[in-house]
């Protein structure tokens, strides 16, 4: 190669490297964003003109004293944006300076999570220090193709001996559990945190009392059941941008274990709840309501949430949930207790009679279903199942007849049968909130209770002694 050609490859090398270098200063520039201010505020719902932002930025909006609070653009119409605050608007007044961020909300994410509580922003609400954790996920998650994602084969052991015997749960299982207020949702949610198989247990407490959180944590979770698990808390007093977005970082940190290759267990109490913090927010900025004062973005904003759970597409892990979901008047026809139904792969139950009568966990056997049950157990299981339901139901379906002393022994092999086993059935499905019972136990458990007692004799009724004498 002659001298001129060195020179001139030497030359073009030089002038790639310094394009490069530009190139990469022009991308850092941070692009100018003209702050706007604030003209309207009805409710909690702001409104900022003069300034342009996407949906989901963080604004900071400073009032005239020089306070400031945080915002999320939640909406906009022509030349004005819709702002929720995210924290406390005392202060707030015409005219304050809208300042958008150009930045999203995202959730912190990493082993160093494990055994803290966050409250809905990302932050620790407890006194360990900062969080240990560089890492961050996106609020909205990734997309996973339905093709690309495993199915459910493997049971999860729950701890739960009704559960694990009657409506087995698979890896990767979205499941329901309705229940009214205070017939024991938090401590059958408490039971299998305590005592499931599953690797890492994130807890989303979305929208209930600030005492109910302090109360989970220490009492019902302890130590045992925080050593692995991460809780996420955003209390009924917070904003409902906040509440939304506590449910978005209990799931998307779900998400990022779930990536790691390992087995989550979700539990999200409750569904209700946010839902109710998306009405808010509709309604705020105008959207019409549509069945019972919801409107049409709270339907869209469950199975949204809902799918992102299940199993994944790369790493192998899953991510089995649990929704609680809040049945006023225990009314099973609820528009949100019936959505939910309908995106999610089976519901347990929770009955108030059964609580009422002091039996927990207040399962109720007949309306619960499990729809993954049928390909991770064998046919033995089914069967031993499904007649312990026939057994049940046979019981229920006579119960007043029993009661009165109506019915005859010897009248029904089947009622005769069910009599006899009925107490040893409420024995099976109650358990101690203290004392876990493993998935082998169960089916164990299962077969022993179902094993038909010696025939009693029967009992000639008073009646018919009286019409032989």
């Amino acid at each position: 190669m002659t001298a001129p050609s060195r020179k001139s490859e030497s030359r073009a090398k030089r002038w790639a490297a310094r394009l490069a270098q530009q190139r990469r200063l022009a991308e850092a520039v941070r692009p100018i964003l003209a702050e706007g201010r604030l003209t309207r505020m009805v409710g909690l719902t702001l409104e900022a003109a003069g300034v342009q932002a996407t949906i989901g930025t963080r604004c900071i909006v400073v009032n005239p004293h020089g306070g400031q609070v945080e915002a999320e653009v939640v909406g906009f119409s022509g030349d004005r944006l819709f702002l929720m605050p995210t924290g406390d608007i005392q202060g707030i007044g015409p005219n304050s300076r809208v300042i958008p961020t150009g930045s999203v909300y995202e959730a912190p994410v990493g082993d160093g999570l494990l055994g803290r509580v966050l409250d809905g922003t990302g932050n620790p609400l407890d006194s360990h220090g900062l969080l240990d954790s560089s890492e961050r996920m996106p609020l909205t998650g990734r997309f996973i193709n339905p093709m690309a994602r495993k199915p459910i084969r493997e049971p999860l052991d729950v701890g739960v001996r009704a559960i694990n015997a009657m409506l087995t749960v698979g890896r990767g299982q979205r499941m329901g559990l309705f229940a009214g207020s205070g017939v024991g949702k938090s401590v059958l949610l408490g039971m299998m945190t305590k005592f499931t198989t599953a690797d890492v247990i994130v807890v989303g407490l979305i929208g209930e009392r600030g005492r109910e959180v302090k109360e989970f944590i220490e009492t019902i979770l302890g130590e045992q059941g925080m050593a692995r698990a991460v809780v996420v808390a955003a209390p009924a007093d917070t904003p409902p941008v906040i509440r939304l977005h506590g449910a978005a970082i209990a799931t998307a940190i779900a998400e990022y274990f779930r990536d790691q290759g390992r087995d989550v267990l979700l539990l999200m109490d409750s569904l209700t709840r946010v839902a109710m913090a998306q009405r808010e927010l509709a309604l705020a900025i105008g959207e019409p309501p549509a069945t019972k004062g919801y409107p049409a973005s709270v339907f869209a904003k469950i199975p949204q949430l809902v799918e992102r759970a299940g199993n994944g597409d790369v790493g192998g892990g899953s991510i089995t949930a649990f929704y609680t979901v809040l049945t006023e008047g225990d009314d099973q026809q609820d528009p949100i207790a019936d959505s939910a139904r309908a995106i999610l792969d089976g519901h347990v139950v929770l009955s108030r009679t059964l609580a009422e009568s002091g039996h927990y966990p207040a399962i109720d056997i007949e309306a619960s279903i499990s729809r993954a049950m049928q390909e991770i157990t064998d046919k033995a299981h089914q069967e031993l199942a499904r007649r312990f339901k026939k057994v049940y139901s046979t019981y229920t379906q006579n119960r007043d007849l029993i009661s009165v002393g109506a019915y005859v022994r010897g009248s029904d092999a089947r009622i005769d049968e069910a009599i006899e086993l009925y107490p040893r059935l409420m024995n099976f499905l109650a358990q101690d909130m203290h004392q876990p019972v493993a998935l082998a136990d169960s089916l164990h458990d299962l077969k022993a209770v179902l094993e038909t007692p010696p025939p009693r004799p029967s009992r000639t009724p008073p009646q018919q002694q009286n019409l032989r004498r």
